[in-house]
């Protein structure tokens, strides 16, 4: 296995990191703001309404999301686990 092909793997890992944690990130920066910008207007500072808005977004997007990320994830182990007899020989 030569350096090429080390980072070719590397950066395709990151790249699914980015794209399977990305619906995730993205919906709970969205509540987020919108949760900042309802206290901002309402002048109610309370820590659980910014929090628990967020997790039940996460889980709401993991329920939806969950079976193509985990099908994401497993197609990309697959491929990398049988890169590696290639990457040896």
């Amino acid at each position: 296995m030569n350096a090429q092909q080390v980072f070719t793997l590397g950066q395709e890992g990151l790249l699914q990191l980015l794209t399977v944690s990305a619906p995730v990130l993205l919906t709970v920066l969205v509540v987020g703001l919108a949760v900042s910008i309802f206290q901002a207007a309402t002048q109610i500072h309370e820590a659980t309404l910014s929090f628990v808005p967020k997790v039940v977004a996460a889980v709401a997007v993991l329920a939806v999301a969950g079976p193509w990320m985990l099908s994401t994830l497993v197609e990309y182990l697959q491929r990398t686990l049988q890169s590696i007899p290639a990457a040896i020989g």
